[in-house]
């Protein structure tokens, strides 16, 4: 079959088992039904034969085993499936959820930008409004203080005719298109500069949020509310383990208990672990960033007020720079904002993925299996095994494993965090990590 065409049979597979889950009332993303249809075209016990074209019967037959998995209420591995196609499609580093924050905010900002560089101003009244446009887009460009409210306007414009007149609009006329955008986010860096300067010396600052002191209490509260999220799920984690461990060791219980399915929760809580890691350590950085820019803020603010103190009129070429500088500082801050109400929110949606705990295994379940069971934390058994280590089959360089930020290894087939100074060998391209010394004829026979 052609690519297109097998496209195009896909992409009809993924509309109907989209509109069959929204028939009973479930929502479904085209990216989680792919996934979905690749999981259950590759599983060799559904039958299908990957080297010829489907035909309606097939079709119809992974239609309704999808559908009956993606419907499947009660199961762990499809909600940590969600999650993984959840945080793919959500989760980026922070320079791409910058980058793209600030393309959202140029994108807002087209329709005012237009409106300014292709006016065509002559008469006093068609003047008077350009110049309250251009007022308006400084306050939009910037986000410093609303452009409906008549004070923070009143004080936006005073900044601006202080750097650029009204009288000047002729001159501004006259460039190009590209020099009037270039002098349009000049005079908004400059007009919010003076703004934040005037704030911190009492003498404006109408409608600014001190967006440091804001973040100072945001965001060590959504660091501690992901570390509290991170211990329950870790402990959670701890506790599966313990009772898969002791399932093990008893056959007799394993029938009872259906392990296949607390295996399940195991991976579904360590991936959530996994997760929230990831979003703490951006949290992490996020602190990092806003004390470092607190410094320089405090810094900015102190040489100009020295500056102003010590004489009477200063030079633009001396002053501007340092508003220009503020300007950025402030940008940064909105940035952080951004970023921790991103990661938060992240961080809640992701807890949507774990209602099958409590159905399938409940507080009291677990309670009575962990009778006369030691709970051990995933540090407790990296020391256990501290001094139990062997040569590894396949050294890695040191420059490979420092990579190598979280891996899992396998004892009995139940899942535990290891780490770097566990013996680490590669398999058909895998790296796996050699958790006790009997463990690698498991994988190489």
């Amino acid at each position: 079959m052609p690519p297109t065409q097998s496209e195009s049979v896909i992409k009809n597979i993924i509309r109907e088992i989209e509109q069959e889950c929204a028939s009973y009332g479930e929502v479904a993303s085209d990216t989680l039904i792919a996934f979905m249809v690749k999981a259950v075209v590759l599983d060799p016990s559904n039958g299908f034969n990957m080297d010829r074209t489907l035909i309606k019967s097939d079709v119809e037959k992974l239609v309704k085993l999808c559908v009956n998995r993606l419907l499947d209420s009660k199961n762990p591995s499809l909600d940590t499936i969600k999650m993984q196609v959840y945080f793919d499609m959500n989760y980026t580093n922070r320079e791409e959820f910058i980058e793209e924050h600030h393309r959202i905010l140029e994108s807002k900002l087209d329709f005012v930008t237009r409106e300014i560089t292709d006016n065509r101003a002559c008469a006093q009244k068609e003047l008077e409004s350009l110049y309250r446009k251009i007022v308006s887009y400084v306050l939009l460009r910037t986000g410093v203080g609303s452009p409906t409210d008549i004070k923070i306007v009143r004080e936006a414009t005073a900044a601006l005719q202080s750097v650029f007149p009204q009288a000047e609009l002729g001159t501004f006329l006259s460039l190009s298109k590209k020099d009037k955008e270039l002098q349009l986010k000049e005079l908004s860096m400059i007009v919010t500069g003076i703004r934040l300067f005037n704030r911190e010396t009492g003498k404006g600052g109408e409608g600014i949020e001190f967006l440091p002191d804001i973040l100072h209490e945001a965001i060590p509260a959504t660091a501690q509310h992901i570390d509290s999220q991170l211990q329950i799920a870790q402990d959670q984690a701890y506790r599966y383990t313990a009772i898969l461990e002791k399932v093990t060791n008893n056959p007799l219980l394993s029938v009872e208990l259906k392990p296949y399915m607390l295996k399940e929760l195991l991976y579904n809580v360590r991936q959530y672990e996994i997760f929230l890691k990831i979003i703490l350590s951006e949290i992490i950085t996020c602190a990092q960033e806003v004390k470092l820019m607190t410094k320089q803020l405090g810094a900015l603010l102190e040489q100009l007020k020295m500056n102003v103190s010590s004489k009477t009129a200063i030079p633009t070429s001396q002053v501007f720079p340092i508003f220009i500088a503020l300007s950025h500082l402030w940008i940064g801050f909105q940035d952080e904002t951004v970023l921790i109400g991103i990661l938060s929110n992240l961080t809640t949606n992701l807890e949507r993925f774990l209602g099958t705990h409590e159905i399938l295994f409940p507080e009291e379940a677990i309670q009575d299996l962990l009778r006369e069971v030691t709970v051990k934390t995933d540090m407790y058994r990296l020391k256990e095994h501290m001094g139990n280590r062997n040569q590894p089959l396949f050294p890695l360089p040191l420059k490979m494993t420092s990579r190598i930020k979280a891996l899992f290894c396998f004892k009995f087939f139940i899942l535990h965090l290891s780490d770097k100074v566990l013996n680490v060998f590669i398999f058909k391209k895998i790296f796996i990590v050699q958790s006790i010394t009997d463990i690698h004829p498991v994988f190489l026979h």
